[in-house]
């Protein structure tokens, strides 16, 4: 028998114009792209009542359109992750539906997996908004282990570095003790002042003078806002107005308490950071950068796989 009468057969030509179709159908009319979106009315209105609680004021154009941006996209990893499966091999998932059948009460009397069970053909794990958090955390973590950011150089650390040298700029660190007058001393303080200066008295030996000032009364190596933690802004400002220099006492310095009598022991200057000193902090800031940009690209090249509806 030749080769042409073996192929002329009429289920051969069935099969290989079958699979003709089957190609031409994949290469011009490909299957229709899972739907993401749009947002419910009830979702948008929640967006800005969000946005209205934590800056007082109603979202403008664009800024209504990236939330609604950064929820669609949290609704597309949400999808994607239970098109994975992903929440069938999750224990975090598994111990929150155990905790949702409990509180509705239902499976009593049945074991945990079969109340897990229940609560897949329920469906509760997909209206449960911790259940979403933790699917689309995975989902990130995914997406990064299949595109991971760089690696940190030597190179961009010393370039953040330059870039923001005056931001890591190392404040001033001023070490003092003081005297403090409560609102009902205060016409006392010039002449306690005098006794001070007149007597020769030490911070230690002054201290015996003052009103009772709850957080203390020595301060070491404070930089200008751990001191405006303790004595208010206005403290801080005036005690710099006064150029004190180490070795003396200043004042009187009015703060948001009353007036101090200020011993300035020590006074480290501001001064440039070193790479060194803030070597750990650019790394995480650059890492976080790096990770936040790989997951926006892969996020991307995720949307392109669903039909995203604004």
């Amino acid at each position: 028998m030749t080769l042409l009468s073996r192929l002329n057969r009429p289920w051969l030509h069935f099969i290989v114009l079958g699979c003709l179709l089957f190609y031409l159908q994949g290469r011009y009319l490909p299957a229709p792209k899972p739907v993401v979106g749009p947002l419910s009315a009830a979702r948008m209105d929640a967006l800005q009542q969000q946005w209205m609680a934590s800056v007082g004021r109603p979202p403008d154009a664009g800024q209504l359109a990236f939330m609604v941006a950064a929820e669609l996209d949290r609704d597309m990893l949400f999808q994607r992750a239970l098109e994975l499966e992903l929440h069938l091999y999750d224990t975090v998932v598994y111990q929150r539906l155990l905790l949702n059948m409990r509180f509705l009460q239902m499976g009593e009397g049945k074991s945990d997996d079969e109340m897990y069970q229940m609560a897949l053909a329920m469906r509760l794990h997909m209206s449960d908004e911790v259940i979403k958090r933790r699917l689309i955390q995975v989902m990130e973590q995914l997406l990064l282990a299949s595109n991971p950011p760089a690696a940190i150089t030597e190179a961009e650390l010393a370039a953040e570095f330059d870039q923001r040298r005056e931001e890591l700029r190392r404040p001033p660190r001023y070490s003092i003790e003081h005297i403090y007058f409560n609102r009902e001393r205060e016409a006392e303080a010039e002449a306690v002042i005098a006794k001070i200066q007149q007597d020769k008295l030490t911070p230690e030996q002054a201290r015996q003078l003052s009103s009772p000032f709850l957080p203390g009364y020595q301060f070491a190596a404070q930089t200008p806002d751990q001191l405006a933690r303790h004595f208010g802004t206005s403290f801080v400002e005036n005690l710099q107005q006064l150029d004190p220099q180490p070795g003396q006492w200043v004042g009187p310095v009015r703060s948001t308490y009353g007036l101090h009598y200020v011993w300035l022991a020590a006074l480290e200057p501001a001064r440039d950071a070193t790479l060194d000193e803030v070597r750990l902090q650019l790394q995480r800031d650059l890492e976080s950068r790096a990770t936040d940009a790989a997951l926006r690209e892969s996020i991307a090249a995720l949307r392109q796989h669903y039909e995203i509806r604004q």
